[in-house]
Parts: C-alpha cells; structure tokens; sequence
C-alpha cells in the first residue's frame, strides 16, 4: 500500500512487473482515478472554489461566435515544431524548409487536429483554385475520365479513421550517438485523421481497367510533381481519393483540394494535389522511388518498394519534453500502429525490457490507425528506462534496436520503428537513451 500527499490510499500490491506498473485492470477502478490527485490541489471549502490570486470569469460576458474558431490564446505550447535549416537533420536528409512536426507530447486520444497534422512537401504548398483543378485517371483504362471536386462529391464517399507517418520519421535514430532531441522531433511526423473520400476502385472501375495493368502511377500538382508508383492491388484494395479531412475540406497543407490516401503506406505514397493517375504495366521508376525513399541496406544495395509500414509504438507520456516532479502514480500512455491492420497489444517496460507489462487500449481499435495506450505506473523516485512494445493483429512483434540494426544497418534515413526508450533520472528529468 501506498499513500500520497493527499491522503489517499492506493493499492499497489498488485504488479504487473518490476519497477512499479501496477495492472492495467486498476483503471477499470474508481480507485486508481483517486491517483490523479498526485497532480490536483483539493478544494477544502467551497468558498476556495474561487481562490486568492484567481480571476472569476463568471463577473463579465466573454467574446462573440466567430465565423470559424480559434483555440484558446493560452495553448501556445501546442503548436508544430519546424526543422531549421542548419540543423543536422536537415543536412543528413536533405530536407527542404517544408517540414512541420506534430507535437505529440501535448495530444491525447488519436486523433490529431488538423492544424496540428505533420506537414512535409518538397517545393511548398501549391494555392490551387479547386474551380481549375481536376484528376485525369487515364493510360491502361478503357474509357479516361477526367474528375473537378464536384463531381467526386457526387460519388459515393466513405470515411474511415487512419494514421499517417512519413517514412522518414524517427530517422535520426539510426545514429549511433543518442540524440538530444524531444518526443516532436523524433517522432513528430506521425498523425491520424478521419479521411472522407471515394474509394479509388470506384473510380477505376468506372474508367474500365485494362487486363495488362498492374501499377498506378499517381503525380501531384505541385511544383516538385511528387510521382510514385503503387502496385494496382493497393489501389483496388483501400486507397481513396481523400477530399475531407476529420470533417472539413482538407488543408492546403494536406493536399487540397483533393490528395491520394494509401493507408498504411509510408506518407510520401499519398500524393497531395493529384492530379493524374496513370495506370501502367510496371513502376515508372520516378526519383522518388530510386534516389530517394528506398531501404540502404549493410551490402550498399537498396530495397525498393517497401511500401507498407511495420508495426511501431511509442511513449508521449511521461517522455523528455516533461519531467516528473514528484513521487507518486503516473499514466504511462502512448500510441501504436501497424500497416498492415489492427494492434492486438501493447506491453510496457519500465527496467530497459527486463520486464513487460500489459496496457490497456482504448477503443475501438481501427485498422491501420493510431491506438491509444495506457498503464499506471508508481513512480517511486529511482532510475527507470520507459519502453514499449507492440504486437499486431498478424503477430508481428516491434523490434529491439539492435535486432532493426542486425537486419538493416544503419545506413538507412527510412523505415525505423525499433523500441524506443526514455531514460528517467532520480531528479524527474527524462531524456533518450539506446537500452
């Protein structure tokens, strides 16, 4: 048993394993709510309700309805973080200015608000007029039809929850050196959205598919003409021609006024501002397929088309862009996903993956989507390295770094999603560490 400051009493008898995580089951209990305390001050009167220092709003009105509505003026902390351009990063990769990273830290559930949803283009966001913008679906197709806006919302549209990770996310965890940087910069290019859209086998079966066809070749309109090959099977399959984005037309940032959506792909498959979709009997081989975006492997050859995304997890909370202040129970919580389908389960380890522990996933649970997770943790004020790892629906397990590394080197920028790990000191602060 154990008690904190406000007198509250919490069971701990029940581990799940070493080093304080306590069983997932106590957050089906009213019991471990209390916990929360660690961090609440408790109202004694209700006259404290409204305390010394403490405006009462209640004494004059607040501001009029806008036409569309901003967040509040004191969630400065919640914004997307833009890579420099002399930062390392940018000079391993060869990125460009058009980077923005999701701040995951300060986001819970899974879906991310769409001014906060990553954003990565290689010549910047195109302002398309959607009146003079249209999709020309043609090549090996029976009948090229030509689709503006209007007329794919006079299709049937679908909408289906699904993440998004750009391949190279979590890069810089190939070096060999751990890095200083935060949850947002390592990770930050990772969101999940509700996407509304026409299935794309719906429009390629209107235009008639030639029996020779067996890629999609799918080009944007912006200045960099993004050009990528998807195998026809995909496109048959689940993609969509993604027009609205967790209920709003999609962003400019986000590809409008319409985009490819691949779910489960790596990011740079879903083309923004399409505007052609080729079919063909083979890939057309673009940049970005061949300099850029494949897999250097420990031989220096490289891998091509490993399009669809393995199985990953990672911790927001707590991680290094906060630390604990005091003893106490805290909430371990994080997200997975897979590409390939459902997460089946996440563990966590708070002693460097000695020993691992179930959470609990909050539902439901989509398919190839963000899945929240979560587990109580006393933290009794020594040292503890914070992992997780998930298993999806197909029995693919995260790997461990040295096992990612043993398999692919590190000559590689794309594809990581090994076992993160969060070293927490005796004073609260939390940074990276390789364990």
């Amino acid at each position: 048993m154990s008690k904190n400051k406000n007198s509250l009493i919490i069971d701990t008898t029940n581990h799940a394993a070493k080093g304080g995580l306590l069983n997932r089951r106590l957050f089906l209990s009213s019991a471990i709510a209390t916990t929360a305390a660690l961090a609440t001050t408790r109202a004694a009167h209700s006259q404290e309700i409204v305390g010394e220092g403490q405006d009462d709003w209640t004494l004059y009105p607040g501001s009029d309805a806008l036409e569309y509505s901003n967040r509040s003026r004191f969630e400065v902390d919640s914004v997307k973080r833009l890579i420099p351009n002399d930062s390392q990063e940018f000079l391993d990769l060869r990125l460009t200015k058009y980077v923005a990273r999701t701040p995951l830290d300060h986001l819970l559930g899974t879906i991310t608000p769409n001014g906060l949803h990553f954003e990565r283009s290689h010549q910047g966001i195109p302002d398309i007029d959607p009146d003079k913008h249209f999709l020309v679906i043609h090549g090996k197709v029976k009948n090229p039809l030509k689709f503006d806006i209007s007329a794919l919302e006079n299709y049937p549209t679908v909408s289906r929850n699904y993440y998004m990770e750009c391949s190279g996310n979590s890069a810089v965890l190939f070096d060999e050196t751990p890095t200083d940087q935060s949850l947002q910069e390592i990770h930050g290019l990772l969101s999940g959205s509700e996407w509304t859209g026409v299935l794309l086998s719906t429009l390629l079966d209107e235009c008639g598919i030639s029996p020779d066809a067996k890629w999609i070749i799918a080009e944007g309109a912006d200045n960099g003409m993004m050009t990528r090959s998807i195998p026809l099977d995909k496109a048959l399959d689940d993609a969509m021609i993604a027009i609205r984005q967790n209920g709003e037309r999609i962003r400019p940032s986000q590809g409008y006024p319409m985009r490819l959506l691949n779910p489960g792909f790596e990011g740079n498959t879903s083309v923004k501002w399409l505007r052609s979709i080729y079919l063909s009997d083979r890939p057309v081989m673009s940049v970005q397929e061949t300099a850029k975006y494949t897999d250097m492997m420990p031989d220096d050859k490289a891998l091509q088309f490993t399009l669809e995304q393995d199985v990953k997890s990672i911790i927001t909370r707590p991680s290094s862009a906060m630390s604990l202040k005091k003893k106490g129970v805290y909430e371990i919580t994080g997200l997975a996903w897979s590409g390939k389908g459902k997460i089946a389960r996440v563990e966590v380890s708070v002693d460097g993956g000695n020993t691992w522990a179930d959470t609990a996933l909050e539902g439901p649970i989509h398919s190839k989507m963000l899945t929240r997770f979560r587990i109580p943790w006393m933290w009794e004020g020594s040292s503890a390295i914070l992992q997780s790892r998930a298993i999806d629906e197909f029995g693919r397990r995260q790997p461990s770094r040295k096992e990612l590394l043993d398999a692919r080197g590190t000559n590689g920028i794309y594809h990581y999603h090994a076992i993160h790990s969060w070293d927490v000191a005796p004073n609260g602060e939390i940074k990276h560490v390789y364990a």
